[in-house]
């Protein structure tokens, strides 16, 4: 497990997560593997949070606001 620390690109702050990655595997994602490929084993939240900085479960919130 490694704890993943990302800054949300709307509110600015520091989140962070435990996901059951490798550093080798975020180097991987890093020189251009995708997401889903790097981390296959990750649910497409977890993936968003890697990829935006997006909290598990907030763009079902976000849409809903947004209509």
């Amino acid at each position: 497990m490694l704890k993943v620390t990302k800054r949300h690109p709307f509110t600015d702050e520091l989140n962070t997560l435990e996901l059951p990655i490798t550093v080798e595997q975020i180097r991987s994602w890093e020189s251009g593997t995708l997401a889903q490929h790097a981390f296959p084993f990750l649910n497409p939240d977890q993936r968003e949070f890697l990829i935006s900085g997006i909290l598990p479960g907030e763009w079902d919130t976000l849409m809903d606001e947004e209509e």
